[in-house]
């Protein structure tokens, strides 16, 4: 079944978490270890996240600088195989404009297509940290509805280069997209934002995972918006519990988005990192429970050096 049949179907609110691939050279038993701590729970689906390469500058023996391209944490489809055959649960790996080529693409999807694994989620993804703004790599993308366009003519039975593959398409690759409760940071409004995302739904896209967030009134906001311009998928609300006194200013850096003063505060009171987990977990478990009451169709924990936070609010939810 496809997320959004995963999610209908589930007789509760359906719980999911997003996993990062181990840093290049690291085993996977780490990940292993996470996906243990939250099997208890159901998870109808995990994402696996994928990562561009970046630049990166080594000084030579003359004293001269080397740019080299370096990928720092490959093997997401590797990954997903792996977590689909040990645990028997749909997985759902990232595909990205940011760093890949049309090629690079289409042959992700072959993979995966001999792998049985067909759910998807398209993101444009980041820029690169030496980039003052996105930009496509040489034969990419710049949206994440031309990802669609490729995955779509694939279902088809075509290939980039416009041949036909020679075997029938019984199984076709469904997918989700991504959605900004705060908008997008290079969207010019929240209207904008949510045209855009429109045109991803009318063109294919079976559900939307939101941005992290903080204040449930902006998903709710969110949510109506994208209703009165038609769009009726599936909008999963996407969570992060804090779990460091740093995240009170870099996630708002990083992601865009605000944390309610509320929740500023009481971080603001801690005197330790056990203190601050403690309030992510509280504020992350007022979220899950107002969200359910809601009646979201599923919730997503986006799981990176959370996963005992997450076990821990998911024992207070489901």
């Amino acid at each position: 079944m496809s997320v959004k049949d995963l999610i209908l179907n589930s007789k509760k609110t359906a719980f999911s978490f997003e996993i990062l691939p181990p840093l290049k050279g690291n085993g996977i038993e780490a990940i292993y270890q996470t996906i243990d701590e939250l099997m208890e729970f159901d998870p109808k689906y995990i994402d696996i996240t994928t990562h561009r390469s970046q630049l990166i500058y080594r000084t030579l023996e003359n004293g001269l600088y080397q740019c080299e391209r370096v990928r720092q944490r490959p093997g997401t489809v590797a990954v997903a195989a792996a977590i689909k055959n040990k645990y028997n649960v749909d997985v759902v790996p990232h595909i990205l404009c940011s760093g890949f080529s049309r090629e690079d693409t289409e042959y992700v999807l072959i993979d995966l297509d001999f792998l049985g694994i067909y759910d998807l989620l398209l993101l444009r993804g980041d820029k690169a940290k030496h980039e003052n703004a996105f930009m496509p790599s040489d034969e990419g993308y710049a949206h994440a509805s031309e990802l669609q366009e490729q995955i779509n003519r694939f279902n088809e039975g075509y290939f980039i280069d416009g041949t036909k593959q020679k075997h029938v398409r019984t199984q076709f690759f469904s997918y989700g997209v991504a959605g900004y409760p705060e908008k997008h940071e290079e969207a010019p409004n929240v209207e904008s934002d949510i045209y855009w995302l429109k045109k991803k739904i009318d063109s294919g896209a079976e559900y939307v995972v939101t941005q992290m967030f903080f204040d449930n009134k902006k998903y709710f906001a969110f949510v109506e918006r994208c209703r009165k311009e038609g769009i009726t998928v599936p909008i999963i609300p996407g969570l992060k519990p804090i779990t460091a006194l740093k995240q009170l200013t870099s996630l708002p850096k990083t992601f865009h988005l605000d944390l309610p003063e509320e929740l500023a505060a009481e971080l603001r009171k801690c005197k330790s990192e056990e203190e601050a987990r403690e309030v992510g977990i509280e504020w992350c478990t007022m979220q899950s429970k107002e969200l359910i009451a809601n009646g979201v169709p599923s919730i997503h924990f986006y799981s990176m050096s959370t996963a005992r936070s997450i076990k821990e609010i998911a024992k207070r939810v489901y």
